[in-house]
């Protein structure tokens, strides 16, 4: 059981033992200048993010990829059946051919025409009537041609790829349904290119427009990262009188993805304060607290209470520590290592 003073100052677990070389970083209290952070809760979205539908009625009779898998751009995720768009295929192809073969015919009866008139023995009209019929024939070719073109980009149809390399995060079509125009069939994002998405009441614009400095924090990783740029909408939603604001965030991140929860802390001023950074506290429930390391490298779990936490990581300390103090940087290692003192010092001795 924890158990700790009204004045939060107690110490809670301590090791009689000295650590020698500490296995983890230490930082040292003090006051600092910190940023003043207004802070509002966030969502992580993908930049690119997209949901490929069909183009085309047909049977689906080949799924090749499922929810998590990683898709390269240009890779086949969805194969439809659908015979009518061969056979119009086929068909706007035999017309090409039948379109030629007139074509032929036109061309050289025109030619007989022209030199057949230049002997005088057929009229001006009867050449201007073979002429028309070779314009005729080409501008049919032309067309056969044309239609034979979109019958196989219609067909290509039945063949989905991937736009741009990424995973998919949902499958909406299983094995031989049917599906038509429009019918969604795959929903992927491009894991490099990640950003976050708050709504920020329109009293604030002005100060978060001029914010030097903007953090995400990951609650559920424990992790801050620095935005690398941030974007506010030209417009406001009328029931709210809120702002949207994207804050983009590094690429090629690890463990992030869209849907997250995370806090933006952005910097709207700057004041002296007893502050450490974020990371150094260990959270349990509602408890709060940090790992202080005395004079002889002991180790005693404190309990603190703290303000609020700014752009840079950094949260205030209201009580429970007093400047020129000494904590551990990283709990875990530190906890750990705590624990193995303590269970070698109660092992029984031979």
């Amino acid at each position: 059981m924890f158990k700790f003073s009204s004045m939060l100052v107690g110490f809670v677990l301590s090791s009689q033992a000295a650590f020698g070389a500490l296995a983890f970083p230490t930082v040292t209290v003090k006051y600092q200048a910190s940023d003043i952070a207004y802070t509002s809760e966030a969502t992580v979205e993908a930049v690119r993010q997209s949901t490929v539908a069909a183009q085309v009625s047909g049977r689906v009779v080949a799924v090749n990829f499922d929810v998590g898998d990683y898709v390269k751009a240009g890779a086949v995720i969805v194969r439809l059946a659908a015979q009518e768009l061969s056979a119009a295929a086929a068909g706007s192809r035999a017309q090409v051919a039948q379109a030629d073969a007139l074509l032929t015919n036109a061309r050289a009866n025109y030619a007989r025409q022209q030199q057949l008139f230049q002997q005088k023995f057929i009229s001006q009209a009867a050449l201007d009537r073979a002429s028309a019929e070779f314009r005729s024939a080409e501008a049919a070719a032309r067309a056969a041609r044309a239609g034979a073109g979109q019958s196989a980009a219609i067909s290509s149809y039945t063949v989905i790829t991937a736009p741009y390399s990424g995973i998919v995060s949902a499958r909406h079509v299983e094995l031989g349904e049917n599906v038509s125009p429009g019918t969604p069939l795959m929903t992927g994002f491009d894991p490099k290119d990640m950003r976050v998405v708050a709504n920020i009441p329109q009293y604030k614009l002005a100060a978060v427009k001029a914010s030097p400095h903007v953090s995400v924090e990951i609650p559920s990783l424990n992790q801050w990262i620095d935005a690398i740029g941030v974007t506010m909408l030209p417009t406001a939603e009328a029931a709210t009188h809120s702002v949207k604001v994207r804050v983009d965030l590094p690429g090629n991140l690890t463990n992030v993805i869209p849907g997250m929860f995370v806090r933006v802390h952005f910097s709207v001023g700057s004041a002296h304060k007893l502050s450490i950074p974020a990371s150094a506290v260990l959270r349990r429930s509602e408890v709060s607290a940090v790992y202080v390391v005395d004079p002889q490298q002991r180790l005693s779990l404190r309990q603190v209470r703290l303000g609020e936490t700014d752009a840079r990581g950094q949260v205030e300390i209201l009580a429970g520590l007093n400047p020129g103090e000494t904590i551990a940087a990283d709990p875990v290692k530190a906890g750990i290592l705590m624990k193995g003192s303590a269970m070698k010092n109660s092992a029984p001795s031979q």
